[in-house]
């Protein structure tokens, strides 16, 4: 088969244009829909961190005494250094039970400079038991610090012993290391962005755990955890 080199000369214009065209129509995901997928990621990390904390058989206590608390507030990856202002911390996901049911996410960073780790821990699984309405109420402002606003101690590992006193228990998980983050002075604020792309609107902390004005099913997994946790179906 012969081909007229001076007609395919014409024609590789419309061709190079044509893929152009086809590259650049390309849809590519939106600020909002990235935000929202990475929403979605912290959702489902969260309900395989209360999967982990659920299953660890170090963690006797906290699995006796979570269906005590009116809320969890779940961290599914603390980092030594490097996430907020050169300093510790990460995203977290807070869900709440009460008469009316279980209420969540709602979304929060926690950071500072002085976040203690253990040595040989670089980042770390917290979940934070929030035992009190003191808790729950603190969580519900701009910003608060842990052991100023609300007390918080570190919950033992195994079965421990008694009860605690305080508003937040805290629990971690780092490669076979445990209590090895004391939040202690850790600062903790909403993420008013992670909600507005989860739910599609904006939403105030009070808006999700207190008013309940908003549900959505990529939720549904971390629920059906927590309740697991809380020994409900």
């Amino acid at each position: 088969m012969r081909y007229n080199r001076a007609g395919l000369a014409m024609c590789a214009p419309f061709f190079i244009a044509a893929l152009v065209t086809a590259q650049t129509t390309t849809p590519t995901p939106t600020r909002a829909q990235r935000r929202q997928a990475n929403a979605q990621r912290e959702v489902d990390a969260a309900a395989q961190t209360v999967a982990n904390f659920t299953a660890d058989p170090n963690l006797t206590w906290f699995r006796e005494h979570a269906r005590e608390a009116k809320g969890l507030l779940i961290c599914s990856m603390v980092v030594k250094a490097g996430f907020i202002l050169g300093g510790s911390g990460g995203r977290c996901v807070l869900v709440t039970r009460s008469d009316q049911g279980f209420a969540g996410p709602a979304f929060y960073t926690i950071g500072t400079a002085s976040i203690g780790f253990q040595a040989g821990v670089q980042r770390s699984e917290i979940i934070l038991l929030a035992m009190t309405q003191k808790a729950v109420d603190s969580l519900m402002t701009s910003s608060f610090k842990l052991g100023a606003g609300a007390s918080v101690s570190a919950g033992p590992v195994g079965a421990g012993t008694g009860a605690t006193t305080t508003d937040f228990v805290s629990f971690s998980r780092s490669s076979g290391i445990y209590g090895g983050v004391n939040v202690s002075g850790s600062s903790i604020r909403p993420t008013t962005d992670f909600n507005t792309a989860f739910y599609g609107k904006a939403l105030s902390p009070i808006d999700i755990i207190v008013n309940r004005k908003a549900h959505n099913p990529g939720a549904d997994a971390l629920i059906a955890n927590v309740k697991t946790l809380w020994g409900e179906k």
